[in-house]
């Protein structure tokens, strides 16, 4: 039996062995980290679709390279990753939400930070398994 091809092009994470990680002050990440979730998503520079993890270590007064080891190491993941799951959770909510029923996908995803609609499907997809319009469909009739 043939498998079904994937509508998009999602590679499988890859862990990489980064020794700077280890070289965060155990003090200095944790405040950074309290900085981050402040700046970008209480915030929600997520939602300026040109707000760069370089854009980010300035306004934080950091480095990049000293960002993104605090963000591979409290969050898990990279600046990309956190940003689109921001994102992803933002449209989620205004997909059910009755207020923006009203709403094409397209907006939506930019009015979450995305930069186009291939984006914004593209992380979607990666993140829900499915096409926004089809977890919107899905919801909005159960």
């Amino acid at each position: 039996m043939k498998e079904k091809a994937k509508p998009y092009k999602i590679t499988a994470k890859v862990e990489k062995k980064a020794d700077y990680r280890y070289l965060i002050r155990a003090e200095l990440a944790d405040e950074l980290y309290d900085r981050i979730l402040t700046v970008l998503i209480a915030q929600k520079k997520y939602r300026d679709p040109d707000y760069s993890a370089r854009q980010l270590a300035k306004d934080l007064g950091t480095n990049p390279r000293y960002l993104s080891a605090v963000i591979n190491s409290r969050f898990g993941m990279n600046y990309s990753n956190l940003v689109n799951g921001c994102r992803i959770r933002d449209a989620v909510h205004m997909l059910v939400d009755k207020r923006y029923l009203d709403k094409t996908m397209e907006e939506i995803g930019k009015m979450c930070g995305f930069a186009n609609r291939q984006s914004f499907y593209a992380a979607f997809y990666k993140e829900k398994g499915e096409a926004p319009h089809q977890y919107k469909k899905r919801h909005i009739n159960s």
